[in-house]
Parts: C-alpha cells; sequence; structure tokens
C-alpha cells in the first residue's frame, strides 16, 4: 500500500510538472472471463482512476489463446497498453513475438515466492495463480449411483464413455493446460492416451464457456464432467441455492490438474508508457489483489486472507503437473499437430 500510494503521487507531480492539459486515458486488455462492470474489482479500478487521473478502458479480447494470438500479431502497434491474464502455458509464444515491453512493478517484493520466478527478463508481473482440472457434477454421479473418477486414468475407463467436455487446445488456454497435464503424466504414451479418451466419445469443444455454460450438466448439458478450474466449485456455491452451504455441487479431480500463473504486462509500442507502468503496479497492490479471488475465481499473486467460501471449496492440489513455458513454446506446434491427428 505504501508503495503504491508513492508510486501515484511521484506519477501525478510528474503530469503536472509536464503542463498535462487533461487525463489519461489507458485501455486494458484481457479475456472473456474479465469483468467488466458491477464487481469490487471494478470499483478498485474506479478508485485507480479517482487518485491517479488515468482513466482505465477494458477491452475484452476473447478467450485467452484468442486474446494472445490477437496481441502476437499486433505486437509493437498494440490494441490497448496492458495486457491482464496470459497464463505460463501462452506466455512463451508472447515472449518470442515481444509482445511486451520490459518492466519490474513497484510491489514485486510482496509476490509469493515461485511465481516471480518463473517471469523471464522481468517482461510480465505475475498476478494470480490457479490449476485448471476436471470438475464432476456430484448430483449427476450420486442420482447415477457411479462413482466420480480419480484420476486421468479413470477418464478413458469405458464406464466414463461419454461423460468428458475438454476444450480444444489450439484456442484455448485450459484446454492447452489440459493436454500439457496428459503430457506430462504419460510422457511419449500420451497420444496412446489421447486415442482412449477419443474412443470413449470425449467432447471437443472450441473454449471453457462452452464447456462449462454449454455441455456441462449443470448448465443443462449432458456432460457431467468437463475441464475447468479448481476453484470452480466456490463459484457454484456462491451462485447455487445456499451460499453458505458446507460442499460444493461440484468436485475438483486433483490428478487432473496443471497449475496455471497469470500475468500483466506493459504492451509493447504502448504510447503511454509511464501510466501503463502506473497500472501494473496497482494490479499488485492489496486494493487490487483483494478482490481477485471472489471476482476471478483464481487465487492472488500476493499473500492476503481469503474469503471462507474460497478457502472452503477451492482446490489447491499437492503435486499440480507444470511445464516450463519455454518447452511449451518449443514444443506446442508440434503436439497441437499431433493431437489433431489423434482426435480426426
Amino acid at each position: 500500500m505504501k508503495i503504491r500510494a508513492v508510486s501515484l503521487a511521484i506519477f501525478v507531480a510528474a503530469i503536472s510538472a509536464c503542463g498535462s492539459s487533461g487525463p489519461s486515458s489507458l485501455t486494458l486488455v484481457t479475456y472473456s472471463s474479465f469483468p467488466v462492470e458491477g464487481t469490487p474489482l471494478n470499483e478498485a479500478i474506479d478508485a485507480f482512476e479517482e487518485q491517479s487521473g488515468v482513466s482505465v478502458e477494458i477491452l475484452v479480447a476473447g478467450d485467452t489463446g484468442t486474446m494472445v494470438t490477437k496481441a502476437v500479431l499486433t505486437a509493437g502497434d498494440p490494441e490497448g497498453d496492458v495486457m491482464w491474464g496470459i497464463d505460463s502455458t501462452m506466455l512463451g509464444r508472447a515472449v518470442d513475438a515481444e509482445v511486451f515491453d520490459p518492466y519490474r512493478p513497484a510491489g514485486l517484493d510482496a509476490v509469493r515466492t515461485g511465481l516471480v520466478e518463473s517471469v523471464p527478463d522481468d517482461l510480465v508481473t505475475p498476478v494470480d495463480f490457479g490449476d485448471v482440472c476436471v470438475n464432476a457434477d456430484r448430483e449427476w454421479f450420486d442420482n447415477q449411483g457411479l462413482a466420480i473418477p480419480d484420476s486421468l486414468d479413470d477418464l478413458a475407463d469405458p464406464v466414463y464413455a461419454g461423460l468428458l467436455a475438454v476444450q480444444d487446445p489450439s484456442a484455448s488456454s485450459p484446454g492447452l493446460a489440459f493436454l500439457l497435464a496428459t503430457i506430462t503424466r504419460f510422457a511419449d504414451s500420451w497420444e496412446d492416451y489421447w486415442a482412449t479418451l477419443v474412443a470413449n466419445d470425449v467432447l471437443i469443444t472450441s473454449d471453457w464457456d462452452s464447456a462449462y455454460y454449454g455441455a456441462f450438466t449443470r448448465a443443462g448439458g449432458d456432460r457431467p464432467l468437463v475441464v475447468s478450474y479448481g476453484s470452480s466449485p466456490p463459484y457454484e456455491v456462491l451462485f447455487g441455492d445456499d451460499p453458505d452451504a458446507l460442499s460444493a455441487p461440484t468436485s475438483v479431480i486433483a490428478d487432473t490438474c496443471y497449475r496455471q500463473i497469470e500475468y500483466a504486462g506493459v504492451l509493447r509500442g504502448t504510447s503511454m508508457l509511464d501510466e501503463a507502468r502506473l497500472l501494473v503496479d496497482f494490479l499488485i497492490s492489496e486494493d487490487f489483489q483483494q478482490h481477485v479471488p471472489l471476482d476471478l475465481y483464481v487465487f492472488p499473486a500476493i499473500d492476503i486472507a481469503l474469503d471462507p467460501v474460497f478457502v472452503r471449496h477451492a482446490v489447491i492440489p499437492e503435486n499440480p503437473a507444470a511445464m516450463d513455458p519455454a518447452a511449451i513454446d518449443a514444443n506446442r506446434a508440434d503436439w497441437i499437430e499431433r493431437w489433431t491427428s489423434v482426435i480426426g
């Protein structure tokens, strides 16, 4: 808080010294799950605007994969000034395309150990983390008298045929994370594993929204297993019939989880470099980070107290799969080509 306040004061003084004739305006490029209005997260941005004199416009660029593709195509001449939400599965692609302008923000020392170390050359700033995991509809399984699968291996069991929905890894961040989880687990035999999923009638959707809000039985679909997040259950509780429920209507299969870190970064080519850096400072401040769990359903990058519903129902697996961003970037195209060949 103190660091952020000093940064804002210095910036406002700099604007005055330069004789600025009006307020500055920034565009925050983000993914489709980021709230654009009406949440505490948006109220925090409003407070930033009031204190700094910098207005912030939110530009939703689609799913994470789509957002990153657009950023790569416009590198050096970006659609906005700061990007929120590029994750560790996509980072190497953006680094190679020189999407970001390096910046080490004020307050970085408060970011959790293990997150900062994932960043090459201060190109981006860790803003949250979570795990992509298969979620299960508890009620559906109870009604069928069928046990919820425990592992990746179980998903290929014929008893679960026609029950799983996943996302296309060529277009979807959680879809890519799930593919990486299978590659990490099965190594050279991952294609054989996917062949068994195809034989088991896995459903491939274009993005997370189509899977979770379309195919998933909780949304009226016919798939009681869906690739989502370890932090999806508290969402189901808060927006369900009983926000004080002791158990969530969905569960997480911990063996399927892949750890994702999300980042924010200054987009190379912005004409608002100082203001963009100031916004990145703010995005890892306590004023903003305290709202990340219940507005975005991921864990904050700094160590702050979490709402009890998040503590009670979110799942942080002990040993999630993970992979170096450079290895992902070096092999992504080949893996996706091979995956496409397997699924036909």
